[in-house]
């Protein structure tokens, strides 16, 4: 039998020391390395004294030695741990793997979902990720690169849809053996780990490995508290929990590479504690380099450097990912005996889509807020109408409930900073940022932001280089604890998603408590009205303002101000406030709105919008001008043009009221030959009376309908009258989003829409 110890003769403990000088370590370096709790194994290695063979061996390892060269009479029964296991490794795998597999099971295999009150397995809601194999924020990009983008651009930039290929996450893990997963907040890293732990745990992922998942910041507590960071340990004891005693069982599997060591949360372990774990996962993954390393961090804590681990991001959901997220959510939440129920998981996907529910849309790529999302709609069976709400909520879970609710404390940067004033500030650089058209902004624009607010707090610093240090520091920390800032490129900065800065951007508007001074913030509000990307800002503003009065006001004055110079509009908003008054309608600012969308483009559905009430009278004026058009089509129409304009013709005849035009319309019905009795013969007629023709139905129309087709409007006109009509719809829009707008007011706005100059001025001298 092997002697239990072994002690280095006098010619190894030279070589030894030798080694040991290069290395230009101390021997309590030594024993760290080696995970022994004192340096007195060390110091007995070196007097030559008789130490445990396995240090005596590790610290030979260590020392780069070849430990029988050192030792004195090595025994030539003992082999190393390697040569004595090789041929029972694939059954102690096997035993292990079987003693673990509860442990293992209870650990990994269900989620507790935020806002749940039971757990989730974690295989019945979990969907297979993407991985970037490229970290967009380690690239080089001029801000120039950057300018200008669509919010659709924005929201793809760095998602892989664009810029480069998404691969299966657990490719991944099978290409690469030292792993850093990185992700930002709530985009399912740790339920990535969790899931290759229970994929190898059931033996349809690395089955002749054995999975060990580990909490880091339970490691850094765990140690702090023995005095020593060692894995190997932790490792040992958490074996012990499973029933297995014998110490060297883990450091066997190691040293033949058969472990899937899953280490979660690298940026969860506090500051002081962050060098000790860092150390200790580069000394373990070089001491057992055989193994499978997977290691997650947010991505923003990418400078904790790991030597040798190659680095990949979780991509952003795709719609597949969405669909698929949605279908297993809703099975694991929908109770299956109400019929209704089932399809709620098609009702969301197809809601999600529509372009209101746009904001919404943007979040749900991130696995945390798609969560949020499925919640609200299961609840309400509708995405809320006060979008304000929700994003609140997801900026609480970002700002601290998320930590708080996993246990995690993090270093707390923010000196004396309350939540209100990270939201002040939030708001101050989103604002700031988007006022500029800025979706990118640039490292140092973020830290002046950041500089002007901490210079007027209480006890701020005076010196421009320690103001500085500390706004960098705050930008960093924003960014990797509450992933509310990315830096998307180097250097280069942007909201994580666009509906935030959008978000922050409007609490910016309606946080001032000072009268005035909101009233300036509105007026600067209002003059964005024609700005497409500044609509979502109107919509969340009027929903968030204790009184929405003043701000659809003053948008109701802007709107009308487009059109108020140009003479040639206001002669057409005139008629068409004429017309809505030749029958009683519901509601005249319904009948405006859809002369003005029928003479602009008749056939398209987007301009009868605000028409949302129509009578018969107005369906009419539709055929009527329908007829019209088909009529001017030249000398010669072909079959279906003769055909739809005899169609159109027969139509309007159907619902005319008036005796006298519907006389005027048989007449000229009559007078048309029948286009399918004698092509021919309905030709010849075509080509020399179409001209007389056409003008007697545009007489009868305008005579009996008041219906003009002449109007002539320049491209600029086409173009501020679409503007006007946007503008007026997205009042419509904010009176709609269940803003705080006074009964009086709503009234006021709606009887005054699409009306003329002349007559809004008169309805000023009626009050």
């Amino acid at each position: 039998m092997a002697k239990r110890s072994l002690q280095a003769s006098p010619e190894g403990v030279k070589q030894a020391k030798r080694a040991f000088n290069n290395k230009g370590w101390t021997q309590e370096n030594l024993a760290g390395e080696v995970n022994l709790k004192t340096r007195q194994p060390v110091w007995r290695f070196f007097t030559g004294r008789p130490i445990e063979r396995y240090t005596f061996i590790e610290i030979c390892s260590i020392l780069e030695l070849n430990w029988r060269d050192i030792a004195a009479n090595p025994p030539d029964d003992f082999s190393d741990p390697e040569e004595r296991t090789a041929v029972n490794i694939d059954t102690l795998v096997k035993k292990v793997r079987s003693q673990r597999q509860d442990k293992i099971q209870d650990q990994c295999g269900t989620l507790q979902l935020l806002d749940t009150n039971h757990p989730v397995e974690i295989e019945n809601i979990y969907i297979d990720v993407n991985i970037l194999q490229e970290i967009a924020s380690q690239q080089w990009l001029e801000i120039s690169q950057l300018q200008n983008p669509t919010s659709q651009e924005f929201d793809h930039f760095g998602s892989g849809e664009i810029a480069q290929t998404q691969i299966p996450g657990i490719r991944a893990v099978e290409t690469y053996s030292k792993l850093r997963v990185l992700g930002k907040p709530g985009c399912g890293k740790t339920t990535f780990l969790q899931h290759l732990a229970i994929q190898c745990n059931q033996g349809n992922f690395a089955a002749n490995l054995v999975p060990i998942f580990i909490t880091l910041r339970d490691f850094a507590d765990d140690s702090k508290d023995t005095g020593t960071f060692s894995l190997l340990n932790y490792m040992n004891t958490e074996f012990i929990t499973c029933g297995i005693s014998e110490q060297s069982t883990v450091e066997i599997l190691l040293r033949e590479g058969r472990v899937l060591l899953l280490l979660d949360g690298l940026d969860e372990v506090l500051h002081q504690d962050n060098n000790a774990v860092l150390k200790e996962i580069r000394r373990f993954s070089e001491k057992y380099p055989k193994n499978l390393f997977v290691v997650t961090c947010r991505t923003a804590a990418k400078t904790f450097n790991l030597r040798r681990f190659t680095d990949i991001e979780i991509a952003p959901f795709t719609q597949a990912q969405i669909v698929a997220f949605a279908q297993k959510w809703f099975d694991v939440f929908t109770r299956k005996n109400e019929p209704d129920e089932l399809d709620m998981a098609v009702q969301f996907v197809e809601k999600l889509d529509l372009p209101e529910n746009l904001p919404f849309r943007r979040l749900a790529v991130t696995p945390l807020f798609l969560h949020l999302a499925c919640w609200v709609f299961h609840r309400q069976e509708k995405f809320p109408n006060k979008r304000a709400e929700f994003y609140k909520q997801c900026l609480d879970l970002l700002l601290g409930k998320w930590d708080e609710i996993r246990g995690i404390e993090r270093d707390e940067v923010y000196q004396g900073f309350l939540l209100p004033q990270k939201l002040k500030l939030m708001s101050q650089i989103a604002a700031a940022t988007f006022e500029q058209g800025d979706y990118f902004f640039e490292q140092q624009a973020a830290e002046q932001q950041i500089g002007d607010f901490i210079s007027n707090l209480p006890n701020a610093p005076t010196e421009p280089e320690e103001l500085q240090l500390d706004s960098e520091v705050i930008l960093k920390a924003i960014e990797l604890q509450h992933g509310l800032l990315a830096e998307r490129v180097r250097g280069i900065f942007s909201f994580s998603s666009l509906t935030f800065q959008e978000y922050f951007t409007a609490r910016k508007i309606v946080a001032s408590h000072n009268l005035q001074s909101l009233e300036r913030a509105l007026e600067r509000l209002v003059s964005h009205i024609t700005e497409p990307r500044w609509l979502e800002i109107f919509l969340l503003t009027a929903a968030m303002l204790r009184s929405a009065d003043s701000l659809v006001h003053l948008m109701k004055q802007q709107i009308d101000a487009l059109v108020a110079q140009d003479p040639y509009l206001q002669e057409f908003l005139t008629w068409a406030s004429q017309k809505s008054l030749v029958t009683p309608q519901p509601t005249l600012a319904a009948t405006r709105a859809f002369y003005l969308g029928l003479t602009q483009t008749p056939h398209l559905a987007p301009h009868f919008a605000l028409a949302c009430t129509l009578d018969q009278g107005i369906f009419l004026d539709t055929l009527l001008d329908n007829l019209m058009l088909e009529s001017a089509i030249g000398s010669s129409p072909d079959f279906a043009h003769a055909h739809a304009l005899s169609n159109a013709l027969s139509n309007a005849l159907t619902i005319v009221l008036d005796l006298g035009l519907q006389q005027s319309l048989q007449q000229l019905k009559e007078q048309l030959p029948d286009p399918e009795q004698d092509r021919a013969r309905f030709q010849s007629w075509w080509q020399i009376n179409h001209l007389t023709w056409t003008e007697r139905l545009k007489t009868a129309i305008a005579l009996h309908r008041n219906i003009q087709s002449h109007w002539h409007f320049s491209l600029e006109q086409q173009q501020v009258l679409q503007r006007y009509y946007d503008a007026n719809q997205l009042l419509i829009d904010c009176l709609n989003s269940n803003c705080e707008v006074t009964v009086a007011v709503r009234q006021e706005i709606e009887a005054a829409l699409l009306l003329p100059q002349s007559e809004l001025e008169e309805r000023e001298w009626d009050k």
